[in-house]
This record gives structure tokens, sequence and C-alpha cells, in this order.
């Protein structure tokens, strides 16, 4: 099996490679813009054509798209999860139109979830950021192009390997930098909202089932931890993995997204029937991961701070 990955330098692209290049008798196509890269493609700046032409000389039985801007101004956003999505969908119909589409998609496509639902695929889908809106954008581009092709909704990921552009990757930053000071203090905001936390090890076996599951799949699929936690809860967890026995203080400030979204929860049962997927590790075991591969070791001796929080950008 011929599989294509776009987004393999990314946090979730690394994991979902090293996934699928332990299948067995699956030989896996990097693509990029570096020397390294198996292929060379660019969705945010490449023609239809040229994209074409990469894949036809490639013949994928299945191509994963990964890529994805978390974060710049709406054109970067736009170009690569709007833009970018449509030409890919444009030169696989023209190119591998056989081949089995993946696409890594957003919770932040729903919105403002009801505190204590859990929300389903078929849910309203109400963006209150522009990372949102491109996704959402490029989410419908997939199940509207024709293909053989599932729109893997992914929750707030979490594990080892984070960046400092997420909330447990910001969080372990701080840690780092205030571990080993007398009477450190970490300043946060608001922690009082309520997020659904996966495992990128778990997004990643959801890939590899995605790709290897028969018959034609559902268009889009929930991959979350199916239950709501506090994200005090998170950064709570993630001090006392790291054996902080400084302070941490919460202002009540939190970010405007986290003010219009206070509750995320994904109904995962659909994945659990189409592909037999279920989340496998604990928050608890994700944060120690994320830890531990950061450099640090495990001293659950700590005592657990009190109420306080984070300030989300």
């Amino acid at each position: 099996m011929r599989i294509i990955l776009l987004g393999s330098t990314g946090y979730l692209g690394g994991h979902v490679a090293e996934r699928l290049g332990a299948l067995p008798g699956a030989r896996l196509l990097r693509t990029g813009r570096s020397p390294d890269a198996d292929l060379g493609i660019d969705l945010a700046t490449d023609a239809v054509d040229r994209i074409a032409r990469v894949l036809a000389s490639a013949a994928p039985d299945a191509v994963v798209n990964c890529a994805g801007a978390v974060g710049g101004d709406a054109v970067t956003l736009a170009e690569v999860n709007t833009r970018g999505t449509a030409a890919l969908c444009a030169a696989v119909r023209k190119a591998a139109p056989g081949a089995r589409l993946i696409h890594l998609g957003s919770a932040a496509e729903y919105g403002p979830g009801t505190p204590g639902t859990e929300v389903t695929e078929s849910a309203p889908t109400r963006p209150v950021t522009v990372y949102g809106a491109t996704k959402l954008a490029g989410t419908v581009t997939v199940a509207g192009s024709g293909l053989d092709a599932v729109v893997l909704r992914i929750g707030n990921p979490v594990g080892p390997g984070q960046g400092s552009t997420s909330l447990p990757g910001r969080v372990l930053g701080l840690l780092r930098a205030a571990m080993g000071e007398h009477g450190a203090v970490i300043r946060l905001g608001d922690l009082s909202s309520y997020r659904d936390f996966v495992d990128v090890r778990d997004v990643a076996r959801a890939v590899a089932l995605a790709i290897t599951a028969p018959g034609p799949l559902p268009a889009i699929l929930n991959i979350g931890g199916g239950r709501a936690v506090p994200v005090r809860d998170l950064v709570h967890t993630l001090v006392r993995t790291a054996g902080f026995r400084g302070r941490v203080e919460e202002d009540g400030h939190g970010s405007t997204r986290s003010e219009e979204v206070s509750w995320q929860c994904s109904d995962i049962k659909a994945a659990a029937d189409a592909l037999g997927w279920r989340p496998l590790h604990r928050l608890d075991d994700s944060l120690t991961a994320l830890w531990a591969a950061a450099g640090g070791g495990t001293r659950s001796e700590a005592p657990a701070p009190g109420r306080e929080g984070m300030r989300l950008p």
C-alpha cells in the first residue's frame, strides 16, 4: 500500500508518520518543501495541476492530509486550511480518484457546545475563530468532493512532543522555566472552561484505522477523548507530574475564545462503530508522556496547587 502523507513535519503529522510507517506492507511517501521530502508539494501555493502531476507519479492508495495552519493571520489560515484543502481534493479527483483521502479537521469547527452534552457529527457548526472557520471550509470541501474520503474531526490533542502554541505545551514551558526557583509563581488566566482532550497517539491510530477500514466511511468522524475535562484539572495534573512546588495564581481573565467556548465535548460513538476506535490513553498518561518527552521526570510527591488558571492568547 502506497500512502502519501502531507504535513508530516507538524505535531500531529509526525505521530501519524510514525504510526503509518509501521503498517505492514505500507510505503510511506512524505511531502514537503525540504530536500528530505519524498514528494515536493506545498498546498498553500501549488497549483492543482502541479499537485496532480506529483500524485499521479506516486500512484497512491491513500492520501492523508495533516497539513494545516493553527496560527497566523486570516490570509495564512485560509491559504493552507481552505485553499490548500480544495486544491488537494481537486488534484486527487484528477490524478488518483480511487485513493482514499483522510483529512484532519478540528473540533473548533463546532464552536460553543452546550454544557453537559456531547456534540455529534451532525450538530450545527458555529466556529467563533478564523481558524475554526477555515478548517470548517476545508471539511465542507472534502465532504462534498465525491471522493472516497473521511474527515477526522480532532478534539484538543495532547501528548509527547507538543509545542508551545498549545495550552499543554505553554504550561510545560512555564513549568520548565520555573523549576528550581525558590518561591516560584506561575501566573495564568481563567481555566474554568472544559475541553475534550485526546492523546496524539490515539489520533495517529485513528488515521491508520481509517486507511485500512473496508468499504466507504462516514463523511465526518469525531476523534476525541469523549469527555469534557476542566482545563484547570489538566494544569494541576501537569503541575503534579512535574513536581512543581511553587504557586500557580489565576487572575480570572482568559482569552476571548475561552469565554465564547466554555464547553467542548465530542460524541465518539460513530468512530467506534466505523473504525473500531476508542481512546486508549488517559489524560494523566498523556501528560506524563508530554513531561517525559521534554526531558522531565515524574515526581508525583508534589502537593497539588490551589484553584488557579491560564490566560489563553
